[in-house]
């Protein structure tokens, strides 16, 4: 029997346990997959502790991005699937489809190739981080040359993705982080500017950075009172795309915001669950991966056993990119 992460209580990667697990064959509209690597991501650390917006059931499994090749299709799936390299989109339940397992069943829909010159460990850094931030960016924000653009969580995976997709469409990166200790790294990985928030005063930094324009956008994984802080940087009329709720504070319209006319929109990768949108995105990021503009950062990876240990690591804050488990 292949062996999966499940939990059957909440609280803290403590619970996470490695069980044996019955394999389960695809159905219809599904895909059998040996997995290979998984990325570890914000939302099963807030879905084990009972702060995502889909609530487990126990035992629960839990997982999002993996990379593996494809064992088997179920009824209505192209054949040609089986034995392709593939990860998967985060478009599903993991209530449904847990993923954090040396075996795995996901809808067809979800899966999507990456260029073979990526490696596995690589390849499970891909589909989570990108699309994420191609969704706000350039699907709704529609950013664009000479526009400027704050990105907060930067050392993150998905804020690394935000980086490399503002240059990509010619715009402006002000990338944040909360101590100067990770600047230097997020400059070398392609941001045009560093502000670190806990240190610097983020208004005045965008102002003088901007020359008095502000922000037309900000992609936000914080939420909280934050927000009252981004719209003091924000232009007239902009947008603050929210995508995270790292703040466990409560999330308000701030007066700042509301006297500037600033926009604040929830987004979810779901709102990409749409088959025109969903083809542009896989295109934009494949052929960016494709030609190197697109490099997905690593930051550690961990053995399948010390998944727990992952989990306290990405918690922890201290990695700048991706933590993947190997399989």
């Amino acid at each position: 029997m292949p062996k999966a992460v499940r939990f059957h209580k909440l609280g803290g990667p403590e619970v996470l346990q490695i069980e044996d697990v019955a394999a389960r064959h695809p159905e219809m509209g599904e895909v059998a997959i040996d997995v290979a690597a998984v990325g570890l991501n914000r939302a099963e650390s807030m879905y084990y502790r009972g702060n995502y917006s889909q609530k487990p059931e126990f035992p629960s499994g839990l997982g999002y991005e993996v990379v593996g090749t494809v064992t088997a299709v179920g009824e209505g799936v192209d054949a040609s699937l089986i034995g392709k390299r593939i990860g998967t989109i985060p478009i599903f339940s993991m209530n449904r489809y847990p993923v954090l397992s040396e075996k795995a069943v996901v809808p067809a829909e979800a899966v999507a190739e990456f260029p073979p010159s990526l490696s596995s460990i690589e390849g499970a850094s891909v589909w989570m981080q990108y699309p994420t931030a191609y969704g706000a960016l350039v699907e709704f924000a529609k950013v664009g040359p000479g526009d400027m653009v704050l990105l907060t969580a930067a050392t993150s995976s998905v804020g690394l993705a935000a980086i490399q997709i503002v240059k990509a469409q010619g715009a402006i990166s002000i990338a944040t982080t909360r101590t100067s200790a990770k600047k230097q790294v997020l400059l070398d990985l392609g941001a045009d500017h560093v502000i670190a928030n806990q240190e610097e005063d983020l208004p005045a930094r965008v102002h003088e950075i901007t020359g008095g324009k502000l922000a037309r956008v900000a992609f936000d994984a914080i939420g909280g009172s934050y927000i009252d802080t981004l719209a003091q940087a924000v232009a007239p009329e902009g947008t603050i795309y929210l995508y995270g709720l790292l703040s466990e504070e409560a999330n308000s319209y701030p007066v700042s915001a509301f006297f500037k006319c600033i926009s604040l929109t929830g987004y979810m990768m779901h709102q990409m669950n749409r088959p025109e949108r969903f083809d542009r995105m896989k295109r934009y990021v494949y052929e960016r991966l494709a030609n190197g503009s697109f490099k997905p950062r690593v930051d550690r990876t961990f053995p399948f056993e010390q998944v727990a240990d992952a989990y306290r690591y990405l918690e922890s804050n201290q990695q700048v990119g991706k933590v993947v488990i190997a399989i």
